[in-house]
């Protein structure tokens, strides 16, 4: 027996238009209410359907649709599997996408969250789930695909596996940044990395400059030390500019270099202090508005200015 289908409803109603009005923040919520239609059309459930073909542990007891969208929503905030189930009763917000208004008992269960996130995995279905739902970001234009992507990229959910990932797309990002105030003077990239005092981008690969044994917690959290002081060069050099930081290009692919660097920084208790006794850049509050942080229980419970860990902004 194949898990059922997933048909919400497609049209608001009034009280879900109401809901929408007051998120002033987290758009990603108003985004997957009004598409979760084309995200999880027919034939995408279908797909999701097959993790289960051929289990005999039977079916999960809410469709895998549901299911594929509280994993989106829990990689974009970073809320623990109990804050998803508490989430589901709770936060109107999320009972909005997932259709579950006034509910007083989580359709989801603890375990068959687990289950399903490890379905995915072990399946590589997670990429499938996260490409789409960028690709419907790009189509719609109505939620930034770039932030979209360093988030979700960057989430620790999906393992330490995607560590490599997130720094080839901070160093693609922060490169990119560079490389179009290079061409105007026509400057070669490595040469106005060192300059910038980045020397760490000029390369075609951020990981192989950082060279680091990714399977060890402490080379990672090195590399991410070092990632972030050159962030941080990079942004006091292209202030000093007297053009081209300000080209739409440059401030796009910065924006999306912070939201991977935010997400990766507050990822720990241990990470931040280490940070931040080693003199590493701090996170920049008149640039808060430019950027989305994206943090997990314990990184909200250290970070002094977090008031809600499943609140991101845009």
């Amino acid at each position: 027996m194949q898990p059922s289908l997933w048909q919400p409803p497609v049209d608001p109603s009034a009280t879900e238009q109401t809901i929408m009005k007051r998120i002033k923040r987290a758009k990603l919520f108003i985004f997957l209410r009004e598409h979760r239609h084309e995200l999880f059309d027919e034939t995408f459930q279908q797909e999701l359907a097959t993790l289960y073909l051929a289990s005999k542990r039977g079916q999960p007891p809410i469709p895998p649709a549901q299911l594929a969208l509280a994993t989106i929503l829990q990689a974009y905030t970073g809320a623990s599997d109990a804050e998803v189930i508490e989430a589901t009763t709770m936060d109107r917000r999320w009972q909005l996408v997932l259709d579950c208004l006034d509910a007083e008992e989580s359709p989801i269960s603890r375990g068959t969250l687990i289950a399903f996130r490890n379905r995915l995995i072990e399946t590589q279905m997670d990429r499938r789930l996260i490409e789409r739902t960028i690709e419907l970001a790009k189509e719609t234009r109505e939620f930034g695909a770039g932030p979209l992507r360093a988030a979700l990229d960057s989430s620790p959910l999906w393992g330490a596996s995607r560590v490599e990932d997130t720094y080839n797309l901070l160093g693609h990002a922060l490169r990119k940044a560079l490389g179009v105030i290079a061409r105007k003077p026509r400057r070669g990239l490595a040469d106005l990395a060192t300059e910038a005092n980045a020397s760490l981008v000029g390369g075609s690969s951020l990981k192989a400059a950082l060279d680091r044994d990714w399977d060890d917690a402490e080379a990672r959290e090195q590399a991410l030390i070092l990632v972030l002081k050159t962030l941080s060069a990079v942004e006091r050099w292209l202030d000093s500019q007297s053009e081209g930081h300000a080209e739409p290009v440059v401030q796009y692919s910065m924006a999306a270099a912070r939201a991977g660097s935010s997400s990766r920084m507050l990822r720990s208790r241990r990470l931040a202090k280490q940070a931040y006794a080693k003199g590493s850049p701090k996170i920049d509050a008149s640039r808060l508005k430019t950027r989305r942080c994206v943090m997990d229980a314990k990184a909200a419970r250290c970070a002094s200015t977090a008031t809600n860990a499943m609140c991101c902004a845009i």
